[in-house]
């Protein structure tokens, strides 16, 4: 089995895989900082499952302190990292671009570096979906022309595949860009949509939803982003020369209208809704091609988005009982 560094272990995405790795015999370095974006108390629930595997290590630094990264981490001999950790957050970033430049590309650096340094070969980078812009082209294909960045967010996305692109052709790494869609479920940021509009529905409280409710997101549930994400870990160790970007979407954008309804049903309770206007760097619709990923990574969603969405209502219930 191999050892799988794992930035962001303790957010939505990063403690799912983490359980996942540890379970299927891996040992897991997981590094996190305990960002404030949101409260410590959700992240140290995420890790609560596996924080005391003997397979695991957790390493609380940031990534931007290159010091720091180097310093404990010099000893370990080092597989693969998946790098998960970041600022996320579309609207956020245009309040903060000089924090989403330190926390997304200056640690992006930091860890090509680090594996240029280390000898470490193999890195699966947590891109997204929000570098396509309002692109008029649907769905997306990893080949469309990303020049184009509409927030803060996406344009620290679209650099790091860039960096990541420069340390592949001069230091010979093999990276793999997963752009990832509107990941969604149990764990999910508390900030983000489904939760949100969960807590405010259940609350009877009013929902705010910007725009007539026909923008509309590719919803893909986090086993299937996992399930991609081990499939471009498997890509990596299996492969050389390995420069690729990849969608990990669903493939069929779900309207906001459709979102709240799909919410309301599984919550029992209909919403009260604010419409409100669209917001600054949202765009209309994201809708991936996922042809590459099934073809390089054998990747097949299995979630529809209301089972994903009954699941997250299921959750949510049972940690706030």
């Amino acid at each position: 089995m191999s050892t799988i560094v794992v930035t962001g272990c303790a957010g939505f995405i990063g403690s799912h895989l983490s359980e996942q790795l540890l379970s299927e015999g891996n040992q897991v370095i997981g590094i996190d900082n305990f960002d404030p974006f949101y409260d410590k108390k959700v992240k140290e629930r995420n890790l609560a499952g596996f924080s005391n595997h003997p397979n695991f290590r957790f390493e609380e630094l940031d990534l931007a302190d290159f010091e720091a990264l180097t310093k404990n981490l010099k000893d370990d001999q080092i597989d693969v990292v998946v790098h998960l950790a970041g600022k996320a957050g579309v609207r956020p970033s245009i309040e903060d671009p000089q924090g989403y430049i330190r926390a997304n590309i200056v640690a992006t650096q930091n860890i090509l570096d680090l594996m240029k340094d280390k000898g470490i070969k193999k890195l699966a980078f947590a891109s997204s979906s929000s570098v396509y812009g309002n692109t008029k082209e649907t769905p997306f294909n990893e080949e469309q022309d990303v020049s184009n960045p509409i927030s803060p967010y996406a344009f620290s996305k679209k650099a790091c595949e860039l960096i990541n692109y420069t340390y592949h052709h001069l230091h010979k790494l093999d990276i793999i860009n997963l752009r990832f869609f509107t990941v969604f479920g149990p764990r999910q940021r508390p900030d983000l949509a489904i939760h949100k509009f969960t807590r405010l529905i259940l609350n009877g409280e009013e929902i705010p939803m910007f725009g007539d409710g026909s923008t509309s997101r590719d919803y893909t549930y986090y086993e299937d982003t996992v399930a991609g994400i081990k499939g471009s870990i498997n890509y990596l160790l299996n492969n050389d020369c390995v420069y690729e970007t990849i969608n990990l979407g669903n493939n069929q954008p779900v309207k906001l209208s459709d979102m709240i309804a799909a919410i309301e049903k599984a919550c029992g309770k209909k919403a009260n809704i604010k419409q409100l206007p669209m917001q600054p760097g949202d765009v209309d619709i994201t809708f991936a091609n996922i042809e590459k990923a099934k073809s390089l990574l054998g990747y097949n969603p299995q979630y529809s988005f209301e089972k994903g969405v009954e699941n997250f209502v299921k959750w949510y219930k049972e940690i706030n009982d």
